[in-house]
Formats: structure tokens, sequence, C-alpha cells
């Protein structure tokens, strides 16, 4: 019998099947998750393959300007990723989570508006660049609330590596069927305001690359300009209602869970002490470093390849369709690169997956007709899946690689993967902004039906050479990460180990209680 004055403090849980099975994640709550990452990626595939061309020919504002709005809203987007960063670290805890208020409420509205402007073209023309620049910065700014929050849920789903891993399988599968959605939505909706059709046979050049002949019918260049406003405004009232119903599910079938990694008794480390603690984690800086370069070259070539296939490969009535082979290859061979990664390791497979778009898109520079299109687009999306995938597969590695070495404070999830955000946008901004510039001074003529030879040229640099040297850098950094499979293992080990040590330390510390 137990003493009346003799309290009860109840024992710390062994490691049961029990304890195993709370952290298992099912079918359903990993497909709800994925759905999550859709909204983004579609919306983001939309402005990444038709932006820049919708600014030149349709909003009919100069190259100089459009890379502004490029550069600036890039630039913009990264600066706020920081800052969502250290208001997420302030947020309480509430009846949904910490997370979910930020996806819910304080996003997904205000974004589906700011985007549906981004793609009105309003009646004034003087003030247009100032149109597009505000409604570009707050659709960043607005995206970053989304994409912030939700890559730090990854953290809080489940402390098991195994079902993380799978569930960010399911989330790049989703994610590039969102990309698809989002380009196949956008392209062939809009893909009328971009034909020849307001060109007659006497306005193009004789060495003109596009394939439409003189024989078409003619229609008047205000007459298409304003179907194209009209295709452009759908196709965005499209896409936010995806946005909408996607955000929706992850909500409905996801639950956030509180801070798995530390005990009940560790104090959130300030905000500036936790990035100086972040920024000197090594394997951090490398692999953000690399992926830095990496992303570069694939959103180089998304957002000059829509202008590459109408000026300067004579694919002007086909590079919708081409969008979407690439896009459906790299749907298709997610689930390969995620067996791949399992069988040789994440770093092997970053290697493999991200070298084999370099010989093909040099292919196409130098063959520019439809058949080479094809074949080059299959195997693009075999190193665009890749690069989507093994980045946000390796970050929480990452983390828990950092949390082992700083076992005492938590809460640096969003800095992790704020700042990695904030570093490949404001690179990707420097670079679109430029490349752009780049049009500008080659002597790109708006909404013109042929474009001069520098232009022709410039953009083959743009979808070649360029791409290819950032991949190079790159992958010459990547050697340098740390955390191969036996030190990923090892990790998990040791996780587990603290995990037992915080679960005894909050039993330990619960209230005394007394029989009765």
């Amino acid at each position: 019998m137990t003493k009346a004055s003799e309290p009860l403090v109840p024992k710390a849980p062994k490691q049961s099947f029990q304890t195993n099975l709370n952290q298992k994640l099912s079918i359903c709550s990993k497909l709800c998750f994925a759905i999550g990452g859709a909204p983004k990626e579609v919306t983001s595939s939309a402005s990444a393959f038709f932006l820049q061309i919708y600014l030149l020919d349709v909003a009919q504002i100069n190259p100089f300007q459009a890379s502004l709005v490029l550069f600036i809203g890039r630039v913009w987007g990264a600066v706020t990723d920081p800052v969502i960063g250290f208001l997420i670290t302030k947020s309480s805890w509430t009846k949904i989570g910490r997370l979910m208020p930020w996806l819910v409420y304080f996003a997904t509205p205000f974004l589906v508006v700011s985007y549906f402007c981004l793609w009105f073209v309003p009646p004034f023309v003087n003030g247009r660049f100032v149109w597009y620049l505000v409604f570009y910065c707050l659709y960043q700014t607005l995206i970053n609330c989304f994409h912030v929050s939700y890559s730090a849920l990854t953290m809080f789903i489940s402390t098991d590596q195994k079902e993380r891993d799978s569930a960010t399988a399911y989330r790049m599968t989703v994610e590039v069927m969102g990309t698809l959605l989002g380009a196949a939505i956008q392209g062939q909706i809009v893909a009328s305001a971009h034909s020849q059709k307001h060109c007659s046979s006497h306005n193009m050049s004789a060495g003109s690359l596009g394939n439409s002949s003189g024989a078409e019918t003619v229609v008047p260049f205000q007459e298409n300009l304003s179907q194209a406003k009209e295709v452009y405004m759908i196709a965005a009232g499209v896409i936010g209602g995806v946005f909408l119903l996607c955000t929706l599910v992850m909500f409905l079938g996801v639950k956030e869970r509180e801070d798995p990694y530390g005990s009940k008794t560790d104090e959130q480390v300030p905000f500036v002490q936790g990035f100086l603690k972040v920024m000197g984690h090594g394997p951090y800086i490398i692999l953000t470093a690399a992926f830095l370069l990496i992303t570069v070259a694939v959103q180089l070539t998304q957002s000059n390849f829509v202008l590459f296939c109408t000026y300067a490969a004579g694919l002007r009535e086909h590079f919708q369709n081409i969008v979407v082979v690439i896009l459906v290859s790299a749907l298709l061979s997610i689930p390969f690169w995620q067996w791949f990664l399992k069988r040789f390791g994440k770093k092997t497979a970053a290697f493999c997956g991200i070298t084999w778009i370099m010989p093909f898109s040099m292919l196409l520079v130098f063959i520019p007709n439809l058949v080479v299109a094809y074949i080059v687009a299959v195997s693009s999306g075999l190193s665009i899946a890749a690069s989507l995938l093994l980045p946000w597969s390796m970050l929480p590695d990452v983390v828990d690689d950092f949390r082992l070495t700083n076992s005492s404070s938590k809460g640096h999830e969003a800095i992790f993967y704020s700042f990695y955000v904030f570093f490949v946008k404001f690179a990707a901004g420097i670079t679109l902004g430029v490349s752009t510039l780049c049009l500008q001074f080659a002597g790109y003529e708006t909404r013109g039906c042929s474009q001069p030879p520098p232009v022709v040229y410039t953009l083959k640099l743009l979808i070649g050479a360029a791409p290819i040297a950032f991949i190079v850098t790159g992958l010459m950094i990547l050697v340098l990460y740390p955390i191969t499979e036996d030190v990923r293992r090892r990790n998990k080990l040791w996780l587990d180990e603290l995990r037992e040590t915080n679960k005894k330390r909050s039993y330990i510390s619960l209230p005394v209680t007394k029989k009765t």
C-alpha cells in the first residue's frame, strides 16, 4: 500500500509500438498536407512561365520597366521572408496551431485578390508600371506568409524522419502537379493571346523564325490585344479558385502538433540569437548556397522559355504543349527520385538528377525543332523533379542536425525555411531582372512578330549557357555537404534518445499529487 503522504510521480513511458504509431501519418493526412503545397506552385508556375511575356506584350510596359517589376518584386519577396519568419517565431499557439492561422487567415484571402489584380490591365497607361510593381510586391509578401508557414509545418506533422520524408515525397508530387496545373491552365487559356493573328504577311521579316503562314486570318491589333487581356483575367480567376480549394482541403485534413523537439522547460531563444546560430551552422549554409544556384538556373530557364519558343525556336504555336510535357515528365519522375534517394542517398540523387538537364538544354539551343523540343522536354522534366524534391527533403535533415548541436533551444524552424527562401528569391530576383534588362539592351520589340538577331542570340544564352554555369557551380558547392546517409541515421538515433530524455523531464516536472 502506498502511504497517503507519498507523492505519485508518473513513470516516463518506454519507447513502444504505440508511441511509434502515434507518429505515423495516414495516407489521407499525407495527401491533405501535400495538397496544401499545390496553391503556391500553381500561382508560381503561371507567373514564372508567363508574367514576363505578359508584362511585355499584353500590359505593354517596356523591357526596362518589366525588369524593374521582376527584380524589385523578387527582392521585396526575399526581404519579407525573414520578417515573416520572425513574426511566426513570435506567434502564440492557438486552437488550430501556430502556423495554421498564417496559412488560412492572414495569407490566402488577400493573396487571391492580389494575384487577380496582377493579371488585370488597368485603363490608365502612365501608371501601369506602379500598378504592377505594387501588386507584385504585395503578391510576393502574401505568398511568403503562406509558403514559410507551410514549409515549416513539415517539422510539426511528425517526429519520425521516414514519415516526414514520405510526406515530403507526397508534397513534391502534388506540387509538381500544381506546377503542371498552373502552366496548363495558364498556357491553354492564354495561348491565343500570343498567336501571330495580328501580324500581316508583309509585317513578317524575311528571316522570321515563326512558322505561321501569310494566308492566316489577320486580326486587328487592338482586337487581339483586348482578347489577350480578357483571357489572362479568366486564367487568374480559375487559378484563384484552385488556391482557395486546396487551402481548405489542407486545413481540414492536417493536424499541427506542438514542438516535438524541445521539452516543456526549454525557453525560446531570441530571434537574433537564433538567426546567428542558424547562419553559423555549416550544413545549412552549404545546402542553401548549392540549391540557390541550382534553383536560379531552373527559374532562369522557366522565365525565358516562352520567349525562347516564340522568338528563337520557331515554336510559337507549340510552347504551351511543350511546357505541359516538361511538367508531366517531372510529375511522373517524382516517385522514381523518391526511390532513388532511399536506395542511393539524397546527395547522390541530387548529383544524378540535376546534371541530367545540362546536355539536353544545349541540344535545344543548337537544334531548335519540334521533335528535339519534345525530347528535351521529357529529359528536362526529370531534372526539374530532382531540383524540386531534393532541397525540401534535405532541409529537415539539416534542422535535425542543428537540433542535436543546440539541444537546449527551440523554435528555429521558421528561421531555417524563411532564410532559405530569402536567399533563393533574392538571387533569382537579381538574375531575372538582369535577364530582362539584357533583352532591353539587345533591342527587344514589344509585341513584335519577330525579334532582331541580338535578341534571339540573348535568349539562347539565357536558356543554354547561363543555366549550365549556375548548375555546375552549385554542384561543386554541394560536394562539401556533410550530411551523408550514415550521418542522417546516426542523427535519427540521437534524436530518439533526446526525445526520450525530454519526456522523462516532462514527467518528472509534473505537479505532485496525493492519493486519496
